[in-house]
């Protein structure tokens, strides 16, 4: 077992706890913002491309079956060990690729 700091959602209402799995794999994925984000945050961009300094999911991500849910990497280090997220689980990038490169899809996750 390995543990890895992370960040976690700003609040309750975007935190989900459960069991989910990995439904997709993305080396550098692009980003865009959910519909609520987007409600919250009009003057967000539609789409950040993956390898942009500024697209908040960092180098790699997986995708959960929980809609809009990653576990992915992330540009902006402050975050890390904060409640900071909009409901995604980041991850220094250098975590992110190690557990990227052990996860198969169809892994189940466990968020508590």
């Amino acid at each position: 077992m390995r543990l890895y700091p992370t960040s976690v959602p700003i609040s309750d209402e975007l935190t989900r706890r459960g069991y989910t799995e990995v439904v997709e794999k993305r080396e550098n994925p692009s980003w865009a913002p959910t519909p609520s984000m987007r409600e919250r945050n009009p003057e967000w961009p539609l789409r950040i491309p993956g390898g942009d300094p500024a697209n908040p999911l960092g180098t790699r991500a997986l995708y959960l079956s929980w809609e809009y849910y990653r576990i992915h990497g992330t540009q902006d280090t402050r975050k890390i060990g904060r409640r900071s997220s909009n409901g995604c689980i980041g991850l220094y990038n250098e975590h992110i690729e190690e557990v990227f490169d052990r996860v198969p899809v169809g892994t189940q996750v466990k968020l508590i």
